[in-house]
């Protein structure tokens, strides 16, 4: 495995820790300012790292029972400090959520630049 995929797998198994704990806090760090959120028909620019905190806090209602996760996670593309990957998110009381996330490495450490929704 190479090691930029080893990379992205790490991080998206705590990316998946964190949101399982619903932990805004540290989902929040794991988003680069700035950042994009695009989503249909809305683009959503993230200047502030309490916007992602209050997003997160604000969505973990819809989430309620969920405790357990499956990802699958492929890679899209790679440039000099960027990655783009696919992550399908299962959860076994809701339906499944698909994103492309784009990576930057900032500092030796991935954080998410842009999301978007694939379904």
């Amino acid at each position: 495995m190479s090691t930029t995929i080893e990379r992205a797998e790490t991080f998206f198994e705590q990316y998946e820790l964190a949101l399982l704990a619903r932990d805004a806090d540290a989902i929040a760090l794991m988003y680069s300012v700035p950042a994009l959120i695009v989503f249909p028909g809305d683009l959503i620019p993230v200047v502030h790292t309490d916007q992602t905190r209050d997003f997160f806090a604000s969505a973990f209602d819809q989430y309620e029972g969920i405790r357990d996760v499956d990802r699958q996670m492929s890679m899209i593309a790679e440039t000099p400090g960027c990655l783009w990957v696919d992550v399908t998110w299962s959860f076994q009381i809701r339906p499944s959520e698909r994103f492309c996330y784009q990576l930057v490495d900032r500092q030796g450490e991935l954080q998410i630049a842009v999301l978007t929704p694939l379904q």
